[in-house]
C-alpha cells in the first residue's frame, strides 16, 4: 500500500521523523509531500526545496529506502490521484490536531479519490514538538539538538550563521 504523509515540515522535527519511521514500517511506500504554497512564500523559514532536502537527509540517515518526499501544490487529493495513492497518513499529538485532522479527512474524503485517512499517534517524548515551537527556540540561540533530526539542526545551524 501507498501512503502520502502531507505538511509543510518547516522545520522537520523528530515528531514528524517519527511518524515518517512509523509509517514506513507499516506500509509498502512512504510519500512525505511538502505542501509548497506561494501565498507564504517569505513567510516560512525554509523554502520547499530546503525542506524537501532537509527530510531527504533525514530519511537517508534513518535508512527508510520505502520513503521518497516530493512537493505539492493544491489539493491534496489531486497529488493522491497524480500518484495513485487513496491513503493519507496524518500525526496527532493532541485533541486539538484531532479536530482539525478529522474535518480535513472529512472534506478529502469528499474528493476522487476518496482517500481514508489513516492517524498515527505521535509518541509521548515527542507530542509536545512543534515546528513553530523548534523555530522560535532556534531564533533565539535555543538549542533544538534533542527536538530535530540532524539534517534540521544542521540546517538551521546554516541558516543562523547565514544571517549573521
Amino acid at each position: 500500500m501507498h501512503v502520502v504523509y502531507p505538511g509543510s515540515f518547516d522545520p522537520l522535527h523528530n515528531g514528524h521523523l517519527d511518524v515518517i519511521r512509523r509509517a514506513s514500517g507499516l506500509f509498502e511506500r512512504v510519500t512525505v509531500a511538502v505542501l509548497e504554497n506561494p501565498s507564504k512564500r517569505g513567510q516560512q523559514l525554509f523554502s520547499a526545496e530546503e525542506r524537501v532536502h532537509i527530510i531527504r537527509d533525514a530519511v537517508a540517515q534513518a535508512n527508510l529506502g520505502n520513503v521518497q518526499v516530493h512537493t505539492f501544490q493544491g489539493l491534496l487529493v489531486d497529488f493522491l490521484k497524480s500518484l495513485g495513492a487513496k491513503v493519507i497518513v496524518k500525526g496527532l499529538r493532541a485533541v486539538s490536531d484531532y479536530e482539525y485532522e478529522l474535518q480535513m479527512a472529512h472534506l478529502n474524503r469528499q474528493y476522487p479519490p476518496h482517500p481514508e485517512t489513516l492517524f498515527i499517534m505521535a509518541a509521548t517524548r515527542w507530542s509536545f514538538i512543534s515546528s513553530t515551537m523548534v523555530k522560535e527556540i532556534a531564533r533565539y540561540g535555543g538549542d533544538v539538538s534533542e527536538m530535530v533530526p540532524p539534517a534540521t539542526l544542521e540546517a538551521l545551524l546554516y541558516k543562523q550563521q547565514a544571517q549573521q
